[in-house]
């Protein structure tokens, strides 16, 4: 009779939650046409939501793609990069780009996109990585940062605001990032889209109790994947 109960005892593993069935996309930007390694579908772990492309990610490539002449020769970092559209799209221009997640398994497809992208030989590659980082967990960042002691021009983020208790620490890490080069010296631009008003409050609320200043970008209020979506950009008061 033990025997039996074992027999009804049901063990998973990761890959019971991970959908690894990667296709090459071409996604098209204004004049820039590029190709990454996505899923179509989502896993069922909310924790790897990291590797579609979402809404947010669309706007603020479209976005970044009219106004390519402001990502010159600029130093990137991005939050939340996913499997990459937005790093990969900068890359055409900024000197430097690197890419941040917090998942393993998004990290995997993320590096898969990085070699996709330095292996082109239609596009000079920049200096272009990914490296993990949790928002709120200083000894990522600080390891980020030994790296990249001069810290970033620009800090990106698309589309990665969708869980209320990563808000606050998403922020803290904006706010630690931004006071590496100094108040008028470094801005964070965030491709939002709102899917529920107690969250765009609480983005807000949290911008300006850490000390930052929102912007809305006039003219990139718009719909995207039946959503409304905005540019900020916000900066250190």
């Amino acid at each position: 009779m033990e025997g039996e109960e074992e027999d009804d005892i049901v063990c998973l593993d990761e890959s019971f939650f991970i959908n690894d069935n990667y296709q090459l996309t071409t996604f098209t930007f204004g004049s820039q046409v590029l190709e990454l390694y996505c899923l179509h579908s989502a896993s069922t772990d909310f924790d790897l939501t990291g590797q579609l492309v979402w809404p947010g990610a669309v706007l603020l490539n479209e976005y970044l793609s009219k106004n390519a002449e402001m990502l010159q020769g600029l130093s990137v970092i991005e939050l939340g990069s996913g499997v990459g559209v937005t790093g990969v799209l900068c890359s055409r221009f900024c000197k430097k780009v690197l890419m941040t997640d917090h998942s393993d398994e998004v990290l995997k497809i993320l590096k898969k996109n990085i070699d996709l992208h330095a292996s082109s030989e239609n596009f000079p590659c920049s200096d272009l990585e990914a490296e993990k980082l949790e928002w709120g967990s200083s000894d990522q960042r600080n390891e980020i940062l030994q790296r990249y002691p001069e810290g970033f021009d620009l800090i990106l983020g698309a589309d990665i605001c969708f869980q209320q208790s990563s808000i606050p620490l998403l922020f803290d890490t904006v706010k630690r990032l931004l006071q590496i080069r100094g108040k008028g010296r470094c801005r964070f631009i965030l491709g939002y889209v709102s899917r529920a008003k107690v969250m765009d409050q609480m983005v807000l609320n949290e911008a300006q109790g850490h000390g930052l200043s929102t912007k809305e970008v006039c003219g990139t209020r718009s719909v995207v994947g039946n959503l409304e979506g905005v540019i900020y950009e916000i900066t250190l008061q």
